[in-house]
């Protein structure tokens, strides 16, 4: 039999990851990757040794989630020209658990603790 993954009985976190625009998300979705700001990198990538990390993606100014990746791999150095933006760090692998456009009202009900229990969107 096969022996359980040492990541299944990790903590869990979540992240609301904004993207300027639909493109990064379909490129996101088509090639299981991801690149975010060296800024956001350290605390990715700490969360990614100590939990299993999901992504929840949304398009700034859509009033929308565009769904939700779990986070595949640790930030490499490696960079990717499928952006073809500065200000991007490194590549990471991400498996996509749901592709869909989901309303933030949905969501309403969801409160971030940790932001003041403003509304998670």
């Amino acid at each position: 039999s096969k022996s359980p993954s040492p990541r299944q009985y990790m903590p869990v976190r979540y992240f609301i990851m904004k993207s300027s625009n639909l493109q990064n998300i379909d490129i996101s979705q088509q090639k299981g990757i991801w690149s975010t700001t060296p800024s956001n990198e350290r605390k990715l990538n700490g969360a990614f040794w100590e939990s299993v990390v999901y992504l929840i993606f949304s398009v700034q100014g859509s009033g929308h989630f565009q769904g939700f990746a779990r986070m595949g791999s640790s930030i490499g150095c490696e960079k990717s020209q499928d952006w073809g933006s500065a200000g991007f760090g490194g590549v990471f692998k991400v498996e996509w658990v749901r592709k869909e456009s989901i309303p933030f009202q949905f969501a309403h009900h969801l409160l971030n603790p940790w932001n003041d229990n403003k509304k998670v969107q």
